[in-house]
């Protein structure tokens, strides 16, 4: 006589109960000690007071395009053609060990990223006060074929996480996929972009005379920051206040 085999797929009572248990699990997992993303100390948070000392100082920047300047001045890109935004900030700039941390955060499934780089992103200076300010809080859009890809938006969860209760999405959306903008030259971004961003038209009105915030995880040229800024003034949209977690010092 054959022998019978049990099922390894759990019953429903079984999937049930595994259900309720998860968020105790990851709410267990978030308080266990961990190792520092950036020196291996343990126990530690993700990130140690220690490296974010180090590594996160503020820097004086220009005030439209956050790329860091001596004591904060605007810089020459900017008196010639300002963005299309009012005010740009960023924690840190974009190189060791940010640049590490910024790639496991959107390629390496590591959304938990999230809490941490927007503790650092509030801890900035004039953060906090846009915040404040703000009516909304807008992420940039991933293309449906990206967030497929991903699973996530990077730029929501961080918004999520620096204004849970202004952050919106989906009235910024991104109309088509583009090529990535990090490997295309200075003079293709843009024309990669162009065209790209739209608001949704249930939200138009909703934007007129409304100060915006405008959440990347990184700046490097600003293309596509600045196409997403023109729907938003397109808009009637008052102010903007473009922010993001690290600024790339070299404008390329």
């Amino acid at each position: 006589m054959a022998r019978e085999h049990k099922s390894l797929e759990p019953s429903a009572p079984d999937k049930y109960i595994g259900s309720m248990f998860a968020p105790l699990l990851r709410a267990l997992v978030r308080r266990l000690p961990s190792q520092c993303a950036v020196c291996h100390a343990w126990p530690s948070a993700p990130l140690c007071e220690a490296c974010v000392a180090l590594f996160a100082q503020p820097l004086p920047r220009c005030p439209r395009c956050a790329l860091s300047t001596p004591g904060g001045v605007l810089c020459n890109a900017c008196r010639q053609n300002p963005g299309p935004w009012d005010a740009a900030l960023a924690a840190v700039s974009y190189g060791y060990p940010w640049a590490r941390v910024v790639q496991d955060f959107k390629f390496h499934e590591n959304p938990a990223w999230a809490r941490s780089l927007a503790l650092l992103m509030r801890s900035a200076p004039w953060v906090e006060p846009a915040l404040e300010a703000a009516d909304l809080v807008l992420p940039m859009p991933l293309s449906r074929e990206r967030l497929q890809c991903r699973g996530y938006n990077q730029a929501w969860l961080l918004a999520k996480a620096l204004a849970p209760h202004k952050a919106q999405a989906n009235w910024l959306l991104r109309l088509r996929d583009t090529p990535a903008q990090s490997g295309l030259p200075r003079h293709e971004r843009l024309s990669n972009v162009a065209q790209a961003f739209a608001i949704d038209p249930l939200c138009q009105t909703r934007l007129q005379g409304r100060r915006v915030v405008l959440v990347d995880d990184v700046m490097t040229s600003g293309a596509s920051l600045r196409a997403a800024a023109a729907p938003l003034r397109q808009a009637a949209v008052r102010h903007i206040t473009a922010l993001v977690f690290a600024r790339a010092e070299e404008d390329t």
